[in-house]
């Protein structure tokens, strides 16, 4: 096993990929969102608010509030990685996030003032899934890092 200068492993532990795997797919998502014609309804999409008509794949209703938000959880997942314990609270407080996202979500009339996110069903359903996976990988990955095995040749 080799060490950079700083003394550390170059070897990430699965929270670490879990984190920055979850960091990637949040920036795509977001940059998606401001993409005519893979978001759809492109013309109505306003910065904040039911009033937000945008769906990203023709399904997830977006806004550009909500685009950010998912442009700062990716960056906010890369920059976690970088050590075990901050991939593990990235993983269980965004999923913990994500889960009130859903309650919210359940709570909120999605054509009232209060749904100024957006969100939908089909959003209150991907929130639930996320959360669901979030704190379980986090859970899961435990306190102990584990690295991926390299081999040796």
């Amino acid at each position: 096993m080799s060490y950079p200068a700083s003394g550390r492993s170059l070897r990430r532990t699965n929270a670490q990929r879990a984190s920055w795997y979850f960091g990637l797919v949040f920036i795509v998502i977001g940059v998606l969102g401001f993409v005519p014609g893979i978001t759809g309804n492109y013309e109505a999409l306003y910065f904040s608010g039911y009033t937000s008509e945008a769906v990203l794949l023709g399904v997830f209703q977006v806004s550009i509030l909500h685009n950010i938000v998912h442009l700062i959880f990716g960056f906010l997942g890369l920059i976690m990685a970088r050590t075990h314990s901050l991939a593990r609270i990235y993983l269980i407080g965004g999923g913990i996030v994500y889960l009130l996202l859903f309650i919210y979500g359940l709570m909120v009339p999605h054509h009232s003032e209060s749904n100024f996110v957006p969100v939908n069903t089909a959003d209150n359903w991907l929130h639930l899934i996320l959360a669901v996976v979030m704190v379980g990988l986090g859970l899961i990955f435990g306190k102990r890092p584990a690295t991926g095995r390299t081999s040796t040749a």
